[in-house]
């Protein structure tokens, strides 16, 4: 099988990889049409700023690109949002893959805390796809300071000042909020499902 990373201006790109080599697979990193229009499962992690990715994105033709895939895709992160249609981050339009906005997080108390940082639990409401075989209430890891409401497209939510969409899913595209390469087995085998689609 053979798993491409979309290379990009965006971070976390060698931990995703190194998750897959854990499970055995190795993977491609590449900016490379053909070799992302045929790989088998394409993914879109990312750690960044979303204005900033998406002038990259534009620029080197990646953003039409990522919209053509046909294969399983799975968003990480940025990557996730970036897939919505608009990113309060920079006020810039987006991939609008998923058709709905990302949201800045407001404190609604003095303990709430930006960016969201650490473990929350998952309530899943496609038990399918990527989740197959989960039961909900498994935790996972979060790093992030903007969030995507819950939509038509929520696979999964988190509650953290208010529920927010803590993964999605449309057609061929897949998304999590959380780093499932930093969330231990739960995370693993999001990906391992993901690698089986």
């Amino acid at each position: 099988m053979n798993i491409a990373i979309i290379k990009y201006n965006a971070g976390n790109i060698y931990s995703v990889d190194y998750a897959l080599k854990r499970l055995g697979v190795e993977a491609v990193i590449t900016a490379d049409k053909e070799t992302l229009m045929s790989a088998d499962k394409v993914i879109f992690p990312g750690v960044g700023e979303a204005e900033t990715t998406m002038n990259y994105l534009r620029e080197h033709k990646l953003d039409l690109l990522i919209k053509d895939l046909k294969q399983p895709v799975l968003g990480i992160c940025l990557g996730m949002q970036l897939m919505c249609r608009h990113s309060e981050e920079g006020n810039v339009d987006c991939l609008n893959i998923f058709d709905v906005d990302v949201k800045r997080f407001i404190p609604a108390r003095h303990e709430d805390k930006i960016p969201h940082m650490g473990w929350n639990s998952l309530q899943i409401s496609q038990p399918e796809g990527i989740f197959r075989n989960f039961k909900g209430g498994e935790f996972v890891y979060f790093v992030h300071s903007f969030y995507v409401p819950v939509s038509e497209h929520t696979a999964a939510a988190t509650d953290y000042i208010h529920p927010f969409s803590a993964a999605m899913h449309k057609d061929n595209f897949y998304a999590t909020q959380f780093h499932p390469e930093k969330s231990g087995e739960v995370g693993q085998q999001i990906l391992r499902n993901f690698l089986e689609l």
